[in-house]
């Protein structure tokens, strides 16, 4: 597979009339002298016009109306102050460029869990990102369309039927991927190439609620050879990546994929041991409309830097972005974005045969960071020995080794503040080795997650495949695991996990009895937490145990709507 470098694919009326023109004047009583109001009643003075006259009949008539006529069905004073909860209407992801080819093999998951709301109808599909349709440049020396007659149709002639409205909800005809109904995810593979573009997925109507897309892929080829796998994340102006490295063997790159229908200026900071990496052509990097860039860190990072934080910032319009990492033949992943900087992180599913493990931290300009490193065990938290602390100097990255910390059993990771009156909001990745008795291994990284909350979902997963990591990160939690149909059939199942207090469970995933094709997992909290969970695939290959890991967040398929009560008094105010 060779190496990515800077790659792109691309794709009013008239003015009003001004005030006191040509319209004849009428005739009107002299000025008042100077100094008196021009609207001030006296008598023999000015008087006032029948527009003035009909604007206060209209509006003593709204008051009236206001004072004299409540509402029919006044609304009580707790409701109006109480907000409701309504399912979403359309969801939307960005899915990063593919890695497909000889090489590798990407596919595409998508799926909506089950709905319970009123919402109906709607489509899912997934669509390569493309740039959009640009009219063709006329030839030089045609007339314009301005310039051109146009003949006049007979009277007879028949109107033009107008042509119909876009369903905008409607999956387009050139769709890769389309899913027909919640319950049942689809998959397929993505497009192919080294310069495919990245994918836009989008949900709308009952298949909003939820709806969520996995990419895998699995890379045989010696250099970047292993299992890559990453929930796809919605279009934002802001992401943070912690692991990264331009050091020996590694080839990390950014893949920014820009759905929208403007250009995207995008900056990208590295920061190193020593801070902030100043390069100019890090910055005001435009991204077209429809299209995708895959940039380089070694081009960026001014030679050979071992670990590495990444903040993308769009300056102007949303993009999607990802940061893929290939360490020769040791592993490969994509990075996953982390959650926003807080002063505490938790990093869900460290598998039990960790056989190596580093943390990497960024801490902000304006403070150092000292945190307390914590594991989550099948009891709860405990320290691990020799590697209690590490101190984090303001914007600045700083790395520690773990080796086989999780010592033959499941575990999370929480950093948190040493001193609780001295919290400094920071940014954590984790990479994770797993390796077999031959030596061949491969890599995963984990990063600082949000809850799942009510619900989380995670699309791909195979038969005996999937590992789930449940990790309370406060109280002890009930927690409903379903596992939805398969893609090409299968009876969803379900099962609830008790999971204590600090402590992390880990369990196969329960799978759908008469399984055919891939298929789901949906994690809602019953009850306690928060909880914190990771899915780990593992599709060993060639002798080589491949794996990926991703977190499972909050779905947030249902948004909170204020209740407004009618109050005729905005009109007096």
């Amino acid at each position: 597979m060779k190496k990515p470098a800077f790659r792109k694919k691309s794709g009013p009326g008239e003015a009003p009339e001004p005030v006191g023109s040509s319209r004849p004047a009428e005739p009107t009583e002299a000025a008042p002298a100077a100094g008196a109001s021009r609207f001030a009643g006296k008598a023999g003075g000015t008087r006032t016009t029948p527009s003035l006259l009909a604007a206060a009949v209209v509006l003593a008539a709204v008051f009236g109306i206001a004072q004299v006529r409540p509402p029919a069905a006044p609304a009580r004073a707790d409701a109006a102050a109480a907000p409701t909860t309504a399912q979403v209407e359309r969801t939307a992801a960005v899915c990063p460029q593919p890695l497909q080819g000889l090489t590798g093999s990407t596919t595409l998951t998508a799926y909506t869990p089950p709905g319970t709301g009123p919402a109906t109808g709607g489509a899912g599909w997934l669509a390569d990102a493309a740039a959009p349709a640009v009219p063709a440049a006329q030839p030089s020396g045609a007339p314009s369309a301005a310039a051109t007659p146009t003949p006049t149709a007979p009277a007879t002639a028949p109107a033009t039927p107008a042509a119909p409205v876009p369903d905008k909800n409607a999956a387009p005809a050139d769709a890769r991927l389309t899913l027909t109904k919640p319950g049942t995810p689809a998959s397929g593979p993505a497009a192919n190439g080294d310069t495919a573009s990245g994918t836009g997925a989008v949900g709308t109507g009952a298949l909003a609620p939820g709806f969520t897309v996995t990419q895998t892929t699995v890379v045989t080829e010696q250099r970047g050879l292993g299992l890559s796998g990453l929930t796809c994340t919605p279009a934002g102006t802001g992401f943070w990546f912690a692991g990264a490295s331009t050091a020996g063997d590694r080839v990390d790159y950014l893949s920014l994929v820009n759905t929208e229908s403007s250009a995207a200026v995008v900056d990208i900071k590295l920061y190193g041991d020593k801070g902030l990496i100043e390069n100019d052509a890090a910055n005001g990097l435009t991204v077209a409309p429809g299209s995708s860039q895959a940039v380089l860190l070694s081009t960026l990072s001014k030679g050979a830097v071992t670990d590495l934080a990444v903040h993308v910032v769009a300056r102007s319009g949303r993009i999607g972005a990802a940061l893929h990492a290939a360490d020769g033949n040791k592993g490969a992943d994509w990075i996953p974005a982390s959650a926003a900087p807080a002063a505490t992180q938790v990093l869900p599913g460290l598998p039990a045969d960790t056989s190596a493990a580093r943390l990497v931290v960024w801490a902000p300009p304006e403070d150092d960071a000292d945190l307390k490193i914590q594991l989550s065990g099948k009891n709860g938290w405990f320290t691990p020995a020799g590697n209690e602390s590490i101190h984090v100097k303001a914007g600045m990255v700083a790395a520690v080794d773990l080796g086989k910390v999780t010592r033959d059993e499941v575990a999370g990771l929480r950093l948190s503040p040493s001193d609780d009156k001295h919290p400094t909001p920071i940014v954590a990745g984790l990479r994770v080795d797993r390796a077999a008795g031959n030596g061949k291994s491969d890599a995963a990284w984990l990063t600082g997650s949000n809850p799942v909350g009510a619900r989380a979902t995670v699309a791909d997963n195979r038969a005996g495949a999937s590992t789930l990591f449940l990790t309370s990160a406060g109280d002890a939690a009930t927690v409903r695991v379903t596992a939805s149909a398969g893609s090409g059939g299968g009876t969803p199942a379900t099962k609830e996990v008790q999971v204590p207090a600090g402590g992390t469970v880990a369990l196969p995933a329960p799978e759908p009895a008469g399984l055919n094709g891939v298929f789901a997992l949906t994690v809602e909290t019953v009850s306690g937490g928060p909880v914190v969970a990771a899915r780990m695939l593992s599709i060993p290959s060639k002798d080589v145990p491949m794996f990926t890991v991703q977190a499972l967040r909050d779905d947030h398929s249902t948004v909170k709507v204020p209740q407004a009560a009618q109050d005729p008094g905005v009109v007096l105010r």
